[in-house]
Order: C-alpha cells, then structure tokens, then sequence
C-alpha cells in the first residue's frame, strides 16, 4: 500500500524552465559577488563543485560537505567567510528568479487532498540547493513549508546523496521510516525521477503528456499532467 507521496518540485509542482532559470541564477550570482571574484572564475568554480556533489553517495557526507569542500578552497576562501554573502543573495538576489516561474493550478489541491487522506508528503527536489531556495520555490508554487506540513524536505544540507542516484531515493525512504514500496514518486524527468525511484522498488507517476513513450521499461505506475495524477491518486487506498 502506498503511504508516502514523494513530489518532485520544478516543472512538477512549479512550472520552472531550467533552460532558463540556471542561466539566470547564475548570472545574478555572478553579478552579486562580482567585487569579489571575476564572474566567470566564481561559476566555473560553482559548477565544478556542483559536480562533485552529484557525484556524491558517501553516507558520511553531506552533499553540502562535500560542495563546500570543492568550491571554497577553490577560490582561496573559507565558508565562514562567504557564508553571509551567499545568505543575503538568497534573501535579497534570489527572489527576482521568481518572474521565470508559474505556479500550476493543481499543485495546491494535489497537496491538500494529499495531506487530507493521510499520505506522508515528501518534496523530493534534487538537493543541490540550500533549504532557503528550496522553501521560496515552493512559495512560489502555492505551497509554502509555512501552511504544509511536509514529513521532508530534501536539501542539500541533510542529503547524503543527489539525483539520479538510487541512493538519493533509499535515503528518503529511510529518513521518512518507509519502505520503498510504499513510497509513490512524482516527476517529470525519467533519467531523474522516474527511472531510480523504480530501480528501488518505488512506483512512479510520470508527468508527461498522456501520449509519450517511456524511454525504457518497466512503464511508469501511471503518467499524464498533474491534472491527470490529481484524479489518478484518487485510486490509491487511503492509508489511515
């Protein structure tokens, strides 16, 4: 029986143009601490060290340990140091992002009705951002931390691993005390989502049109917009 919902957050609960939003994101953070470091030297650190995160499985590391060990000594500096930096651009820069996103009508809804049948609700967001980011981007969804409340939130302060590493998925399971077959994964991205939820053991709803191929078996649980799964889950047992 499925106790757990895991909501992946950009374009499945907030429509959000990656294309878009990381060039963007990177720009203004690049322009903020532009008196400190050359743009391009600051991004080239912060991608690499973005990099060896995802790359991180080690259950002794936090994916924040492991990136401030790429990227600080990488630019000469100490944590301490930028930390009140990086705080005020996600107070003061980070917001601004917002014009690049759309909140979806669903999301609200799919979360209450989720809360109100008794699921665990889990947002599953690739944890390479700090909580701060994560908790505006569900503001900007219509779904703040402030008026649900989420039995997780994965940041990359408290994940040991990122997605799409199957190990990202065990640890949401074990952090929220279930196994993966009781967990239901939403997402929009196979490679990301789809594909490590269902290697666990996890099913998986596809935000996808109702028409698209999977690019590899086994077939999600279920797929279509987020209208479609607000009136798929209705299926699922209520788990009280």
């Amino acid at each position: 029986m499925i106790r757990a919902i895991l909501y992946d957050l950009d374009n499945t609960l907030l429509q959000n143009p990656m294309s878009q939003f990381i060039p963007a994101y990177l720009q203004a953070l690049g322009e903020y601490m532009a008196d400190r470091f050359a743009p391009q030297v600051l991004i080239r650190h912060l991608l690499n060290a973005t990099e060896v995160m995802v790359q991180n499985t080690d259950p002794q590391r936090s994916n924040a340990e492991v990136f401030d060990a790429a990227f600080f000594p990488a630019l000469g500096v100490s944590r301490q140091e930028l930390a009140p930096l990086f705080d005020d651009f996600y107070a003061s820069r980070f917001p601004h992002l917002r014009r690049l996103t759309q909140p979806l009508p669903a999301a609200r809804p799919l979360i209450e009705w989720s809360f109100a049948h008794g699921f665990q609700v889990v947002i599953a967001t690739n944890p390479l951002f700090p909580l701060t980011a994560i908790l505006q981007r569900l503001d900007w969804a219509g779904v703040p931390a402030s008026e649900f409340p989420y039995d997780l939130i994965t940041s990359y302060e408290i994940m040991h691993a990122a997605k799409p590493h199957p190990a990202y998925y065990h640890e949401v399971a074990q952090r929220i005390g279930r196994m993966p077959e009781e967990c239901l994964l939403v997402g929009d991205d196979w490679e990301g989502d789809i594909r490590p939820a269902q290697s666990i053991g996890m099913a998986a709803y596809w935000i996808a049109a109702p028409d698209a191929v999977p690019p590899a078996d086994p077939p999600p649980a279920g797929q279509g917009s987020l209208e479609d799964l607000a009136r798929w889950v209705q299926r699922l047992p209520d788990p009280r």
